[in-house]
């Protein structure tokens, strides 16, 4: 969808999807989905300890295999070119600190004390028109407004600025 849904406003789109590495990208979507994207929510509703565990230890083996596969310098998770699966990593890291870490207690560290997942969404972040796409003010206040998980109303006070450290 990514590739071609918006083809007919902008003059030349990102190939996000190649040929070439499909069926690369369908397995790392796949294992970031499970591992992360949706982990991090288990752990955040989870109603048993058990549940919990699970997931947690998911969400950071994941952020781990992650930070190890970025380790030997590459810019983007494929090599030097950017894919869809970035972009699915990117927005749970981009909440991470604001979000999964205090409130759904996915708390063993944050991405940004991972020295090349930090830079890994830094060089994300820098992309043309993607900063713009992030407000942690917004992302706070949506996140913190669950009141399963929150009832007292009460937001963290950091992060307060983009993720830019």
């Amino acid at each position: 969808m990514l590739n071609s849904a918006f083809a007919e406003i902008v003059d030349q789109a990102p190939d996000l999807y190649p040929e070439h590495l499909a069926g690369k990208i369908n397995t790392l979507n796949d294992y970031i989905y499970k591992n992360l994207n949706n982990s991090v929510y288990q752990a955040g509703f989870a109603s048993s300890q058990a549940a919990y565990n699970e997931a947690y230890g998911k969400v950071f083996a994941a952020l781990d295999e992650l930070e190890s596969r970025l380790a030997d310098g590459r810019a983007y998770l494929f090599g030097d070119r950017l894919t869809e699966t970035d972009i699915r990593l990117f927005v749970t890291l981009v909440r991470f600190d604001a979000a999964y870490h205090g409130l759904f207690k996915c708390n063993r560290n944050t991405p940004w004390a991972m020295p090349y997942l930090h830079a890994y969404t830094l060089r994300i972040l820098a992309l043309e028109g993607i900063a713009s796409t992030v407000n942690i003010d917004h992302i706070k206040a949506g996140y913190y407004s669950i009141k399963a998980l929150n009832p007292t109303g009460i937001v963290q006070a950091g992060p307060s600025v983009q993720p830019m450290a």
